[in-house]
């Protein structure tokens, strides 16, 4: 799905970024250019981002916690 039609920017792409290690916003938009004009796209962008976040961490099971 595309999220930012002024760049062209796809939910795929942020996930992407998310994978590359993206873990914020600025993060995301530096990578992708996502909301980098009209701004209309950063909520849904955000939320795209937020979704991509969690499914890393839930694939993750090798991280260890301090105990």
């Amino acid at each position: 799905m595309y999220v930012c039609l002024c760049v062209g920017v796809t939910d795929r792409d942020i996930e992407s970024a998310v994978s590359d290690g993206a873990r914020s916003w600025r993060a995301v938009r530096e990578a992708t250019g996502c909301a980098g004009q009209c701004g209309k796209c950063a909520c849904t962008g955000k939320q795209v981002m937020r979704e991509a976040i969690s499914r890393e961490f839930e694939m993750s099971p090798d991280l260890a916690y301090a105990v």
